[in-house]
């Protein structure tokens, strides 16, 4: 799937503007409007983060996970430090 960004600076200003509009919602109708949006750019996972609030710099690149097992999940270890 191609990037919608080539730098995550500009990634990272898109979805400041993103939160700030998530922030100002105050209706239903107005956070499925922000959504249609920008789903297609940033993806629904991200959104989602934004809107339960997540912190930018959590948000943002996100990539580095994909491929790894997370911690209690299958395939990890007891200790969640490494597959077994």
């Amino acid at each position: 799937m191609p990037r919608a960004f080539d730098d995550p600076r500009e990634e990272l200003e898109y979805l400041k503007q993103v939160k700030e509009e998530l922030d100002a919602a105050t209706t239903k109708e107005q956070v499925v409007d922000i959504w249609k949006q920008h789903y297609l750019k940033v993806g629904h996972r991200k959104l989602g983060r934004l809107l339960i609030g997540r912190e930018l710099d959590t948000v943002v690149g996100g990539s580095w996970t994909r491929g790894r097992k997370r911690a209690g999940g299958p395939g990890a270890s007891p200790t969640g430090s490494e597959p077994t």
